[in-house]
């Protein structure tokens, strides 16, 4: 019997789970339900159980001995989003959902767990490891400052990701960077305010942040080699309360991603000095605030390697997309890669089933995928730390 049929009888199961938590999403360290639900699940199985580490998370510890210890990570939060899709189990707070399947993701590693619990077939220890805060709030990295490795000692640790974009049940990895670097930035032009029909009185803070956001976007284009890669997006531009007032100030908000540090370190650099000259040329001035937040998420070579076979192994290597192009969006596992080695890929979920793209306020997690995501969990425990 394959690893996937092994865990078809926790299908029901899973899906409970995953709906359960899709219906109470909980933002950046508010995951306070769902932390308590997986606790308790956790307990249930006879697994050690650890709260508190980066304020909500959970740590389940399973030990059958002497062996490798292995570190398995789902995140729990859900995003701002107010959702949309018209199924039974739709958000039930407003303003909040589960748009990136991280509901999907904590689903599978509790049916990896309980069915590991149940047969016990590895020798080792294995960390179910339940992270906040991915979206933003960098959970990751305060789940380390807390003692994270410290206290539960993994030798290698992996993570993966639902893909809308790849075909369902497929399997999506690469060794190097797999994820970009995520940066933001504010740029407050600072000019003078003037009536509208009298310009030449003032300095205008919208022309001018205007055409900072317009040179901006030759940065990638024309000062990063084409062979590196690089995204510069203004998302936010506020300025002015009425139709007949210049203002005496404009504000951007935006990011910056490269998976490169070079690229990432020459890119706030040449933002700031084109945004500076600019105003120095209006006679305007620049407020410049830079918050690099997430490094790229790079996979190790052998954990990479490691991952690849055991999804082979699983679904046959027609199903294993070797060297998944990389993706310009962040995540803050890439912390835990910095501290241990270990491999990040994705699990394809397909468009079908009412499954859109994610951050969309009709996402939803495609629960036919819930045993493959569950069994990759096993086989992974059971290829590195065989009985």
């Amino acid at each position: 019997m394959s690893t996937v049929d092994r865990l078809r009888p926790l299908h029901d199961a899973m899906i409970e789970w995953r709906r359960d938590f899709h219906a109470h999403p909980e933002t950046a360290y508010e995951e306070h339900r769902t932390s308590e639900r997986i606790a308790t699940l956790l307990a249930g199985w006879g697994i050690e159980v650890h709260r508190g580490l980066g304020g909500t998370g959970v740590i389940g510890s399973l030990c059958t001995g002497d062996g490798p210890s292995l570190g398995l990570r789902a995140d729990m939060d859900a995003l701002h989003i107010h959702e949309v899709a018209e199924v039974a189990h739709r958000s039930r707070t407003p303003g909040k959902m589960h748009a990136c399947g991280h509901d999907g993701h904590c689903a599978m590693l509790l049916g990896a767990a309980r069915h590991l619990a149940e047969t016990r077939d590895f020798r080792g220890t294995v960390r179910f490891i339940f992270q906040p805060a991915e979206e933003n709030e960098a959970g990751a990295l305060r789940m380390i400052e807390d003692g994270l490795f410290d206290r539960f000692p993994v030798d290698s640790v992996y993570g993966l990701h639902n893909w809308p974009d790849a075909p369902e049940g497929v399997i999506g990895v690469r060794a190097g960077p797999v994820m970009a670097s995520f940066d933001v930035f504010e740029a407050v032009v600072v000019g003078r305010g003037a009536h509208a029909a009298m310009p030449h009185l003032g300095i205008d803070p919208i022309h001018v942040a205007a055409q900072i956001v317009a040179a901006w976007q030759g940065v990638v284009a024309r000062a990063v080699d084409p062979l590196e890669s690089a995204v510069v997006s203004v998302t936010q531009f506020h300025a002015g309360d009425t139709w007949n007032v210049i203002p005496d100030r404009a504000m951007l908000r935006g990011t910056a991603r490269a998976f490169r540090a070079e690229v990432r370190g020459d890119l706030e650099h040449r933002l700031r000095r084109l945004g500076e000259g600019i105003c120095a040329a209006a006679g305007a001035s620049l407020d410049w605030t830079y918050d690099r937040r997430y490094p790229a998420t790079v996979n190790h070579a052998r954990e990479t390697e490691v991952a690849r076979r055991v999804a082979a192994d699983l679904l046959g290597a027609e199903r294993v997309i070797a060297e998944m192009p990389p993706s310009m969006g962040s995540e803050d596992f890439a912390f835990m890669l910095q501290a241990r080695p270990g491999c990040y890929l994705r699990l394809g979920t397909g468009n079908g089933g009412g499954n859109c793209l994610l951050h969309n306020a009709a996402y939803d997690f495609n629960d036919r995928v819930l045993p493959i995501g569950a069994a990759y969990w096993v086989a992974l425990v059971e290829s590195e730390m065989p009985a």
